[in-house]
């Protein structure tokens, strides 16, 4: 069975920063990845610098950048869930969990990658992480993918240690920069703080994963 991973975030741009170059590297190996997006964004603040969007057209904008980041680290499945942004947590947790097992069911991955509960700072990414760990909770024991989660309060260290994971995604850093590029409307100031600033670049090429203990 190939080594098929599920991504699971709220917003268009979140896989971009701490999970892009992790993605790149699996679709460049030939393996599967699935990536469940539950809103486009509609809400964000960002309307590119300088303003291209205006709330009304900010959705399809979003929507466009998902899929050409999509394309800039080889996914060609991507789920888009469509629900509305900054009301994931007014969501059924339970039937949220149920969607996810539908897929969880028809890909059968190996690996979830979501956000680590309690540190993840946005109530979207709360709420989502929350909804991931109960469906792969209910799932038997032996039939549970392994699930790294993606933390970066600024307590998470002092809470729950240093990363299990750190990978470095060097070797795929252009791939990962034309993800985080593609989400242009939100992402324009991060990129010129990555390209100018050492210590920007260094986070950039390691990517930071906590195994939630099931």
């Amino acid at each position: 069975m190939k080594d098929h991973l599920l991504v699971i975030f709220p917003h268009p741009d979140d896989e971009a920063f701490g999970v892009s170059g992790t993605i790149a590297q699996h679709t460049k190996q030939g393996l599967p990845v699935t990536y469940i997006c539950l809103t486009l964004g509609q809400m964000g603040r960002n309307m590119g610098n300088p303003p291209f969007a205006t709330r009304e057209s900010l959705p399809l904008i979003r929507e466009k950048e998902l899929d050409d980041a999509c394309a800039a680290i080889g996914i060609t499945d991507v789920r888009k869930f469509g629900l509305r942004d900054k009301t994931i947590e007014f969501e059924d947790e339970q039937l949220l969990a149920e969607r996810f097992l539908t897929v969880i069911d028809e890909v059968k991955p190996t690996k979830v990658i979501t956000f680590y509960p309690g540190y993840s700072v946005h109530p979207d990414h709360e709420a989502t992480a929350r909804a991931v760990i109960r469906a792969v909770r209910s799932l038997p024991e032996l039939d549970r993918p392994e699930l790294l989660c993606v933390a970066f309060a600024k307590n998470t260290v002092e809470d729950l240690g240093a990363p299990h994971i750190v990978s470095d995604v060097s070797d795929v850093f252009e791939e990962k920069m034309n993800c985080i590029k593609a989400h242009r409307s939100q992402t324009q100031l991060l990129v010129n703080n990555v390209e100018k600033d050492p210590k920007m670049l260094e986070w950039a090429q390691n990517e930071r994963f906590y195994r939630y203990p099931l």
